[in-house]
């Protein structure tokens, strides 16, 4: 029990991703804002820890070895966030934006936070898009010449930003900025839920919100708690 104290949010999904739909029904930010203890994160969510913790200590405690992210290799790691997650927010951002454009057009007038939601998916299409960019054009590639100059026993790379820690700080920022910009939509939206008067298009266009969100969170988590870390120890492991 007291061991589950210690722990962060982050470490804990690190170590078993399906903790991370139980912080996620508690409302605790399990990416950007895990590397906080789990105590911590129930006092600011206004969560009662016992509960949390037994759905915690509930949760198989040996993660499936498909989603044992934390063992994969780095290069290995970012070819499944470009395939799975920056695939996924290239195929549905245009979807969210025809949605979204259609429900303001009809819901508008008299559901008026549409028009304010209409306008943040927006900012977090072009926000995302010329993120995941800069991570396949120039991060991503750095992170594999550092794995292979580790197979190959070869100097570390040297690259033009100084150290990966530069980049890596600038998506960390990015990554804060685009949930920042999906919580305020959560808000907007009474967390996805349609009101009654909503057509099927209305209902569709929260349904996909909210599953954005999640597959972001999750985005997120394996780049900010597993990836970006490794990577600066892998950096400093060649450097020394």
């Amino acid at each position: 029990m007291e061991n589950l104290k210690t722990k962060t949010v982050a470490q804990m999904v690190t170590e078993n991703i399906d903790t991370a739909h139980v912080f996620k029904k508690h409302g605790i930010d399990f990416c950007c804002g895990g590397n906080i203890p789990v105590t911590k994160a129930c006092e600011n969510a206004n969560v009662d820890y016992s509960t949390l913790e037994l759905e915690l200590l509930n949760v198989n405690p040996t993660a499936s070895r498909a989603n044992n992210y934390n063992s994969w290799d780095l290069d290995f790691l970012t070819d499944h966030i470009i395939n799975v997650h920056h695939t996924y927010v290239e195929e549905n951002i245009p979807l969210l934006l025809q949605y979204s454009a259609k429900v303001t057009t009809v819901h508008g007038h008299h559901a008026p936070e549409l028009n304010e939601i209409h306008d943040l998916v927006s900012e977090v299409a072009g926000e995302l898009s010329a993120h995941m960019k800069k991570e396949e054009l120039i991060l991503f590639p750095f992170i594999k010449k550092l794995v292979q100059a580790k197979r190959e026993e070869t100097e570390a790379p040297k690259p033009h930003f100084g150290t990966a820690d530069n980049p890596i700080k600038m998506m960390e920022a990015e990554h804060e900025t685009a949930g920042e910009l999906l919580r305020k939509i959560s808000v907007l939206s009474n967390n996805y839920t349609p009101p009654e008067f909503a057509c099927n298009t209305y209902k569709a266009f929260y349904s996909k919100l909210e599953e954005f969100e999640q597959d972001l969170h999750q985005h997120v988590h394996l780049e900010n708690n597993i990836l970006f870390p490794k990577t600066l120890e892998l950096e400093k492991e060649l450097n020394n």
